[in-house]
C-alpha cells in the first residue's frame, strides 16, 4: 500500500515545505484537492456529508491545483502529484489538456490527473457550462484530453467538442494515468474504464463494497489483469491495522491527513503539521 498526503485546507505558505516533509517521510503522493470558488448558495447539497453540508466555507484556501504541482514538484525530486478530484464538468478540455502536459512535462511525469463530474449546477453554469448530460460531457472530455496527451497533430469530432488539426507541445514523455472519481454506478463505471478510482469520505463497509463492485466492472470491460489503483479516504479504519485492514480489501494508495487524525488539529501551526508527518511515517508507513 502506498500512502498520499492530501493537503485540503491547508494556508497556501504551507504548501511547500509540506510537500518536502512528506517525500522525507516516504509518502508516495500529494493529492491535490480542487474547488473553482465557493458560491453564496447552492442549488444542489454536497454529496459526501449526511446533512449535504459543507465543511469548508468562503474564507477557506482552495489553490489552482495545477499551479500546486508545479510549485510543490520544483522543490521535491522524487514525490508524486494528482489531483484527487478536479472538477472536469465545469471546464473546457483543451486548455486542460494543455495544462496536465505543462504540470507532468515539468515535473518529470510526476503527475496523475484524477477528475470527477463535480457536483454543484452553480459550478457548471456560471463557467459557462451548461449542467445537463454532463457525464455524457466528461466521458467525451476523458477522450479529448487523452488523444492530445498523446502527442502529435490531432482533431476531435464528437458530440460537444470539435476541433480540427492541432497540437499541444510538449507532450508528456510518459502516459498520465487518469484517474476517476465518483460514488454513483456511472461514476464507478467510468472509474472501472481507466487506470484507477478516487474516492470522497467513505467508510470501511461501503468501501470493501465498491472496491468488489469495481473488480467485477474491470472484468467486465476486459482489463482486470491491468494495473488499477484505488485511492481511498477512509474514515473508520486508522492505524496500523487498520491501514492492514484496507490493503486486504484492495486498497492501494490510502489519501491521509495525519494532523487531523492525530489529534493535532486542522489549524495547527506548521511545525505541528510536519511532526504529525513524521509520527505518521514512524508509526505506519515505515512498518506496513
Amino acid at each position: 500500500m502506498k500512502f498520499s498526503l492530501t493537503i485540503a485546507l491547508c494556508p497556501l505558505d504551507e504548501l511547500l515545505e509540506l510537500a518536502r516533509t512528506a517525500e522525507e517521510c516516504g509518502f508516495a503522493s500529494i493529492a491535490l484537492p480542487d474547488s473553482v470558488f465557493f458560491a453564496g448558495k447552492v442549488s444542489a447539497g454536497y454529496p459526501y456529508t449526511p446533512d449535504g453540508g459543507r465543511f469548508w466555507d468562503a474564507d477557506t484556501p482552495w489553490i489552482d491545483p495545477f499551479v500546486a504541482a508545479a510549485a510543490m514538484g520544483a522543490v521535491t525530486s522524487r514525490i508524486r502529484f494528482y489531483t484527487a478530484v478536479l472538477k472536469l464538468g465545469s471546464r473546457y478540455p483543451v486548455p486542460l489538456a494543455r495544462q496536465v502536459a505543462s504540470v507532468a512535462t515539468i515535473t518529470g511525469n510526476r503527475f496523475g490527473f484524477g477528475v470527477g463530474l463535480g457536483w454543484a449546477p452553480e459550478e457548471f453554469e456560471w463557467c459557462g457550462v451548461p449542467y445537463a448530460h454532463r457525464g455524457r460531457r466528461a466521458d467525451e472530455a476523458i477522450e479529448v484530453i487523452r488523444l492530445i496527451l498523446g502527442g502529435g497533430m490531432v482533431a476531435h469530432h464528437g458530440e460537444f467538442f470539435d476541433f480540427d488539426e492541432l497540437q499541444v507541445s510538449p507532450a508528456p514523455t510518459a502516459r498520465v494515468p487518469i484517474y476517476v472519481g465518483g460514488h454513483t454506478a456511472p461514476g464507478l463505471r467510468r472509474a472501472a474504464r481507466h487506470d484507477g478510482w478516487s474516492s470522497a469520505m467513505i467508510t470501511f463497509d461501503d468501501l470493501r463494497a465498491t472496491v468488489e463492485r469495481l473488480h467485477a466492472l474491470r472484468a467486465e470491460a476486459g482489463r482486470a489483469a491491468e494495473p488499477f489503483e484505488v485511492q481511498a479516504v477512509c474514515i473508520d479504519r486508522f492505524g496500523l491495522d487498520g491501514y492492514r485492514q484496507q490493503a486486504d480489501i484492495g486498497v492501494t494508495d490510502a489519501i491521509v491527513m495525519p494532523w487531523a487524525l492525530d489529534g493535532t488539529g486542522f489549524h495547527a501551526p506548521l511545525a505541528a503539521k510536519r511532526d504529525s508527518i513524521r509520527r505518521f511515517a514512524d508509526e505506519v508507513i515505515t512498518r506496513l
